[in-house]
């Protein structure tokens, strides 16, 4: 009988990433380095641009620059990590540094998912509420409501991936992910792991589904309203702005479903990285371009710096 060995004593794990598609590796470097390279300018655009623009000093900003900061830290933890591992043969991260990204991910992917609401709930006072705008969303408030994103999830995190961490990872020691994921570190374990299963399914539940049922809550109110409006301009505003809310909402959450809303199987595996690859990589870098492409407030703020 062989005996059974932590992993943390090897003091490393090796993160298979897309090792089992070696003629794929370069290839996909040069595209996730395109993408981090947009997701650090777009999003670096927005949050420097709502800090200098005095009209952008609003709600709606002040969420968005937030969203944008997310998603540079929610790449920045990841991103690196596998283009090094994608540009040579080598593929470790130590034990340490997995549970640093781990937590980090966590975090930052749980704030966002109550961000989001957040920003759902903005709109719909914008839109429901227009008399009572500025007095329910007063910069005291708005502050308040973006600490507790950040409370919640880094607080979240701390209890989750330190319960992942007890968990005893046994035998070999490599991770059949491109970066440490809940999922993907509950395979090596060698101890049951239905209570690891069950409360990965409960938090999602938390911190996924309810978030989403949340927001087509209020969007579905901000629907309701729009379809009385009279004014054809007020329509095709809000349904601009809120419809960008929308795509932002469904390209988060329905990927991130996809893989934290099922119990972990080898099965699942390398489809669950391809979809890890496009919430990490590829929705931050599209967000920056969903809320400025069509949106005459940046599109306005843009000139003004430039001296148009």
């Amino acid at each position: 009988m062989m005996m059974e060995k932590n992993v943390s004593s090897e003091g490393y794990f090796i993160l298979l990433g897309f090792s089992k598609w070696p003629h794929l590796e370069a290839a996909l470097f040069v595209v996730i380095l395109m993408f981090y390279l947009m997701t650090l300018i777009g999003n670096l655009f927005i949050i420097i641009l709502a800090h200098l623009d005095s009209r952008l000093h609003t709600p709606m900003y002040f969420f968005l620059s937030n969203l944008s900061f997310l998603d540079l830290c929610y790449t920045t933890s990841s991103i690196p990590q596998l283009l090094m591992n994608l540009w040579g043969p080598e593929k470790t991260i130590s034990y340490a540094g997995c549970m640093v990204q781990l937590y980090f991910c966590l975090a930052l992917g749980t704030t966002e998912c109550v961000l989001l609401v957040v920003m759902s709930y903005d709109r719909y006072v914008a839109v429901c509420r227009p008399l009572h705008y500025t007095v329910l969303m007063h910069p005291r408030l708005c502050h308040m409501l973006a600490l507790v994103c950040w409370i919640s999830g880094f607080t979240t995190s701390a209890l989750h991936s330190s319960f992942t961490f007890w968990v005893p990872l046994c035998g070999h020691h490599q991770v059949d992910n491109f970066f440490c994921e809940v999922p993907a570190l509950l395979q090596l374990s060698c101890a049951d792991i239905h209570a690891n299963e069950l409360t990965l399914m409960v938090m999602s539940s938390m911190f996924v589904v309810i978030p989403l049922i949340l927001i087509l809550s209020s969007y579905g109110a901000i629907t309701k309203a729009v379809l009385k409006m009279q004014s054809t301009t007020g329509l095709q505003k809000v349904f601009g702005t809120c419809g960008a809310h929308l795509m932002v909402v469904f390209l988060f959450f329905i990927p991130v479903m996809c893989i934290y809303l099922q119990p972990p199987t080898e099965n699942s595996q390398d489809r669950g990285k391809f979809i890890a690859l496009f919430y990490t990589v590829v929705t931050p870098s599209l967000n920056p371009l969903i809320y400025t492409l069509r949106n005459k407030d940046v599109r306005g703020a843009l000139r003004r710096l430039m001296g148009y």
